[in-house]
């Protein structure tokens, strides 16, 4: 009986050892990096607390918005709803006009902005953002032969352009991407929608930037909206008086005619 009792005593002792081994070993797990990342992880780097987001555990991971490469033309809101798209500015004689007609009929667009114009015009990029307007990048050059051009010279009319318009707004985000001339190509879409703009497209050309009149513009407007939603405008690259003369026809005409306005969709449903 004296030699089991002592047997008992013995694996008692053990095993509280063991115990206070493994106690010791999980305290360090937690807050040793190599440990916390688990088998299979790099030296240096941490496995995520909580898992991916959709599992259930844990604070959800935050994840960069999908954006489509696809040109968009479709509104937002669907139905009869348009898009009016305003490009090539900001200018400082023309576009403070388009803002106020717009703000008069109480429409928003979206204003594609020609990089170097942006850094030039901050008080007018904030001002477009505080009116409740979105941002375009429409690249630094505006140059419509881009999409014969190497990929490197995409990126950079591309991003330069998105950062200068960033910066001149102030932080706000440049939602979409239209390339100037529609000279998308495969490569500046993808760039494009990797740094979260949608490519953005037309379906009413008014050709206002090539100044065909007033009554001209608002006609293309009234016989080409069955194209579809998104109307495109221009408040830089030239005097703009026919398109300020134009736009203060066409909203009002526009709602008569039953239609809301809307912003470009951005992602897929």
């Amino acid at each position: 009986m004296g030699e089991k009792r002592k047997y008992t005593t013995h694996i008692a002792v053990v095993a509280s050892a063991i115990g206070l081994s493994l106690a010791a070993w999980g305290a360090a797990a937690l807050t040793d990096p190599e440990t916390a990342a688990g088998a299979g992880a790099a030296p240096g780097t941490h496995a995520p607390v909580g898992g991916d987001k959709g599992t259930g555990t844990g604070p959800a991971q935050v994840r960069p918005e999908k954006v489509p490469e696809s040109i968009a033309h479709a509104a937002e809101a669907g139905g009869s709803a348009v898009n009016i798209t305003i490009d090539d500015g900001p200018d400082p004689r023309w576009t403070p006009r388009i803002l106020d007609i717009l703000k008069e009929n109480d429409v928003k667009a979206v204003f594609c902005m020609v990089g170097p114009n942006a850094r030039e015009h901050p008080q007018l990029v904030r001002r477009i953002v505080a009116e409740g307007h979105k941002l375009c990048d429409h690249t630094m050059d505006h140059d419509t032969s881009m999409d014969k051009k190497s990929v490197a010279y995409q990126k950079r009319q591309i991003l330069d352009a998105k950062k200068l318009i960033e910066d001149a707004a102030g932080g706000a985000k440049v939602e979409y991407y239209r390339a100037p001339g529609g000279a998308f190509t495969p490569d500046s879409r993808r760039i494009a929608a990797a740094a979260g703009m949608r490519p953005l497209g037309w379906n009413v050309d008014t050709k206002d930037f090539e100044r065909p009149g007033t009554a001209s513009i608002v006609r293309t407007v009234k016989h080409e909206l069955s194209n579809g939603p998104t109307i495109l405008f221009h408040d830089g690259g030239g005097d703009r008086a026919q398109t300020v003369a134009a736009l203060d026809q066409v909203l009002p005409w526009l709602k008569e005619q039953g239609r809301t306005f809307s912003f470009p969709v951005r992602t897929t449903p």
